[in-house]
């Protein structure tokens, strides 16, 4: 019996290609990019599945709803919430095939490429792995000092 890990074939001995660090900076001046954040539910999500089983799930999203040239209800075919991936997606442009154009220059029109899949995904495990340290951080500093969370929750 196949494991979930075995369902997609993402776990190459290839890594991800690299993404440009002026990308960060571009989403981050975005206020609409910007706002997307990790709730308490797809954190925990993220955590208990770990970042390689829910990129596995972040493939298969891509291969089936973004790569094609001209995917199913584009524009429309990634939900707001209810997985870690399609937060990730809004987040970074990587949502639809107009966002796609727009923030990463791939032409609608045409299906996503093998490496432009693996680009797509190496945005998704750049952010997500943000949102980890992030909470990890967030954790620690909880951990660390309590008083003075206390003091900064009255202020």
């Amino acid at each position: 019996m196949s494991s979930q890990g075995d369902l997609f074939n993402t776990r190459e001995d290839k890594p991800l290609p690299p993404v440009a660090p002026e990308l960060w900076g571009k989403l981050a001046r975005s206020a609409f990019r910007r706002k997307f954040h990790l709730n308490a539910e797809d954190l925990s999500y993220l955590q208990e599945k770990t970042l390689p089983v829910v990129l596995e799930h972040g493939a298969d999203f891509i291969t089936k709803r973004l790569a094609p040239a001209h995917p199913a209800r584009d524009g429309k075919q990634t939900p707001w919430k209810g997985h870690p991936v399609f937060v990730a997606q809004h987040a970074t442009g990587t949502c639809c095939r107009s966002c796609l154009e727009k923030w990463h220059h791939f032409s609608k029109g045409l299906q996503l490429t093998d490496l432009q899949k693996r680009y797509v995904l190496a945005v998704i495990a750049g952010w997500l792995e943000h949102e980890l340290d992030t909470a990890q951080k967030q954790a620690a500093e909880q951990n660390c000092c309590p008083e003075q969370t206390k003091k900064d929750a009255g202020s």
